[in-house]
């Protein structure tokens, strides 16, 4: 751990810039997934989006060391469409990692999306990660994932309160993530992704 005191907040407008530079950090990627970031919030969705940051005390104030995002997207369901949210992204500057920073903001995004009565929470990543942390195998509870260039195992689920046994189909992403190509993997990340399934 990192001896710093951690709190959690919604993010405010004073954090974009931080948000953009920890994303660009934590994924390796200057532009892609902070412009991903910005997009979402201001983009149409079937929910209004909930952005997390988690903090520290620094010289010049709170420094942003976390941050999450839930965006709306929709579960095609035979019943009818429902709103759902994407758990993405998630990140954390490098040198806050492995100290349940990433932990804590899953729980307190999931914490939000229950209060607002939101059944399901949708995300592509890492199953020895995520599935400690409430999600499981979307496929294999009946959920179609949104590509087929998802690894086995990457496309988790965490079903909340709010959820009725009806609620099967297809996740379906907002425009936003398809305009970004940030659905599933592509080239030689789903080539490594798969042969590493494979062994």
């Amino acid at each position: 751990m990192t001896g710093h005191e951690v709190r959690y907040r919604p993010e405010q407008e004073r954090d974009h810039a931080a948000v953009r530079e920890l994303h660009a950090r934590a994924f390796g990627y200057p532009d892609r997934v902070p412009d991903l970031v910005d997009a979402l919030r201001a983009a149409p969705a079937p929910l209004a989006p909930v952005s997390l940051v988690a903090t520290v005390d620094d010289t010049d104030g709170d420094r942003v060391v976390g941050h999450v995002m839930l965006s709306g997207c929709r579960l095609d369901a035979l019943e009818r469409l429902v709103a759902v949210y994407s758990l993405s992204p998630l990140g954390v500057l490098p040198e806050f990692q492995r100290s349940g920073i990433g932990t804590a903001l899953i729980g307190h995004a999931l914490s939000a999306a229950e209060a607002q009565g939101v059944p399901l929470v949708f995300l592509e990543g890492a199953p020895d990660y995520h599935g400690p942390r409430g999600f499981d195998d979307a496929e294999r509870l009946g959920f179609r994932p949104p590509s087929l260039r998802n690894v086995p195992g990457a496309f988790q689920v965490v079903r909340l309160p709010a959820y009725e046994d009806w609620m099967h189909g297809t996740f379906v992403y907002s425009d936003v993530f398809w305009a970004h190509d940030c659905v599933g993997l592509r080239g030689e990340q789903l080539r490594a992704a798969q042969q590493a399934g494979d062994r």
